[in-house]
């Protein structure tokens, strides 16, 4: 069976998706998206992703950053010598007013170090390329790929073998929300 392009009876049908009825695409300028989710409450969205987060305080938090790098295989003494600090929000966060968190629901991207659980670091800022990990809109779902711009149409890819690629047709469009810059996972 050839993979990828059009198949007859793939794809979401009608009234499938959260809502239980059909849905619509709508076209917003980039620039008053924030101030429409704001209006909006900024709702959960999408089967794979819980929600929207701001991206955090505007005061800093810095920490020592120490100069040494840790093996992750056999241990060596570590460095006792402080490279400088390091604030995590401006490590993460270069355009605090277009960045926000997501919370990853599913296993799609395993592959590329993104679990179930994870907080992703979106910012709008960003243009997407070729390569890039993007938080996007097919049919009006919220999803997380690699954007693959290799072809003649744009297709988004998952990092797990039980996950197709998602090839646009005619009748979609694709929206990105913003490029991950960054995952944010707590350890048990």
């Amino acid at each position: 069976m050839p993979r990828g392009g059009a198949r007859p009876g793939a794809g979401r049908k009608v009234g499938s998706g959260r809502w239980g009825e059909p849905t619509k695409v709508v076209r917003l300028p980039v620039s008053r998206i924030p101030q429409i989710q704001d209006w909006l409450g900024a709702p959960a969205l999408g089967p794979d992703l819980e929600g929207l987060e701001p991206a955090g305080p505007t005061t800093p938090l810095s920490r020592p950053l120490f100069s040494s790098r840790v093996p992750a295989g056999f241990p060596s003494p570590a460095d006792e010598y402080a490279e400088g600090n390091l604030d995590l929000h401006q490590y993460l966060i270069p355009h605090r007013e277009s960045t926000f968190y997501v919370r990853v629901k599913g296993q799609s991207m395993s592959g590329a170090g993104i679990l179930d659980g994870d907080l992703l670091v979106v910012d709008r800022n960003r243009e997407p390329r070729h390569g890039d990990i993007v938080l996007a809109i097919i049919d009006n779902e919220l999803t997380v790929k690699e954007l693959d711009q290799r072809g003649p149409v744009p297709t988004l890819k998952s990092h797990h073998p039980d996950y197709a690629p998602i090839a646009l047709r005619s009748a979609q469009e694709l929206l990105v929300w913003g490029v991950v810059g960054g995952v944010v996972r707590k350890l048990p």
